[in-house]
């Protein structure tokens, strides 16, 4: 019998060790790419406010917005992850203020991409009324209305999880991890939880598929520049890819819970990782990868920037990045 409890024992013991192996590695493996985007994301943000052609330009300022959504929302992520990994448990108003910020953010991505859309769309359809249209003073309310709508998002989430009866609770320490599953108090959260994320993507992925098919369509008129078009017309394809990931990033919560039914514990664990990465790291730093590389006026500055600002050398590589400041 003391054998047996030995080995009983030793199991125990072996298969918690192996958990704590296995949540440093994929900590490990979650964090470093996060560090890495995070920083990519930083330094694009600073080279979008370096200079006045990005600062007066409406594309621009708009892309900025996005990346600064994306790049709050990776971080707020990655904080969670960590936590949840590190099996700490938080008060239920701290882990309803970090959610709130989260849900903040995760509003403002689809939206914001649905201006650059109109304004790609403007830009190719209108192009003599693209300059009274898209003006800066039209771009900062419109950021300004994207934000106000994300706040009202957050305001009716706030108020009904205030209608949740907090004080029949023995104490506000939470039993569970702090995620978006266990701030959906109520069935009346869960219900517009579900309406608000149906009616903000259907919509969203309506006015970007009726943009790309209005540049279609202007493509094949003789007085629009070709190229031009083909641009506007990729970066229209890739906002529809950047809309999907985002959305594959609201139904997350409700995939875990139906793979948390039928899947053994730490097979769900490392679905849930791999999840993590794909559809919450992967698709925040994509705006950062499409524009830096894509747009010939970011990106010698951006290289510039991410090489820490190391004297350029050689002549070539100055003259890319004076044309690359000097564009548009």
């Amino acid at each position: 019998m003391s054998f047996v409890n030995w080995y009983a024992a030793n199991v125990s013991v072996g298969l918690q060790h192996r958990g704590v192996l296995e949540r440093a590695l994929f900590c490990t493996l979650t964090t470093l790419p996060c560090c890495v985007f995070l920083f990519i994301n930083g330094t694009m943000l600073f080279t979008l406010r370096s200079k006045s052609v990005f600062r007066e330009t409406s594309r621009y300022i708009l892309l900025c917005n996005l990346l600064f959504a994306d790049t709050g929302q990776m971080a707020l992520s990655q904080i969670l992850y960590i936590i949840a990994a590190s099996r700490i448990t938080l008060t239920y108003p701290l882990c309803g203020f970090l959610n709130m910020l989260t849900f903040l953010v995760t509003t403002v991505s689809p939206l914001t991409l649905v201006l650059m859309s109109l304004e790609r769309y403007v830009a190719v359809c209108y192009p003599l009324r693209h300059t009274a249209i898209v003006s800066i003073k039209n771009t900062w309310v419109t950021i300004a209305a994207v934000w106000a709508i994300s706040s009202l998002n957050v305001l009716t989430r706030v108020l009904l999880l205030l209608e949740f009866p907090f004080e029949q609770l023995q104490s506000l320490q939470m039993k569970d991890f702090c995620s978006e599953i266990a701030m959906l108090l109520g069935s009346k959260s869960a219900e517009f939880n579900k309406v608000f994320t149906s009616f903000l993507f259907i919509s969203s992925s309506v006015v970007i598929t009726s943009t790309y098919i209005s540049v279609m369509v202007a493509a094949r008129s003789a007085s629009t520049e070709k190229t031009s078009v083909h641009k506007v017309r990729n970066t229209l394809l890739l906002h529809l890819v950047q809309l999907s990931l985002i959305l594959c990033s609201t139904v997350y919560s409700s995939l875990l819970i139906s793979l948390s039914r039928v899947l053994q514990r730490i097979v769900f664990v490392r679905i849930q990782i791999f999840l993590y990465i794909s559809i919450f790291i992967f698709p925040r730093c994509l705006s950062s990868l499409i524009y830096g590389i894509r747009d010939q006026s970011i990106r010698p500055v951006l290289i510039y920037h991410l090489c820490c600002r190391l004297k350029l050398r050689s002549g070539p590589v100055k003259v890319l990045l004076r044309s690359g400041m000097d564009a548009n």
